[in-house]
């Protein structure tokens, strides 16, 4: 798999993408990763979390895929996909706030 980057105008840093993913499936993406920046900055919505991965899971089936993505996105973010997702769903908070980075 080859990935490419979207670099957001707010970030110093880029999202790791598939370049084979249609329009729809790259927003999809990276509105899971805007939610991990979220829960790292200012806090998400638990829910929000668990329902946006399912659907990112619709597009990244592979859990070696989502390691790679999720490897990337910390190198170049500091932000932990596994450790939202995880938090989110041990979770009974509504809003889902990670510190410690």
């Amino acid at each position: 798999m080859a990935l490419g980057v979207m670099t957001m105008s707010n970030q110093n840093y880029s999202y790791p993408l598939d370049p084979s993913w249609s329009t729809a499936e790259i927003i999809t993406v990276t509105q899971m990763f805007g939610l991990v920046e979220d829960a790292y900055e200012s806090g998400a919505d638990r829910q929000q979390i668990l329902d946006q991965y399912q659907e990112f899971k619709a597009i990244v089936q592979s859990k070696s895929q989502e390691k790679q993505l999720g490897k990337q996105f910390k190198q170049d973010s500091g932000y932990e996909l596994y450790d939202v997702i995880k938090t989110a769903q041990s979770s009974t908070q509504k809003k889902i706030l990670i510190r410690g980075i």
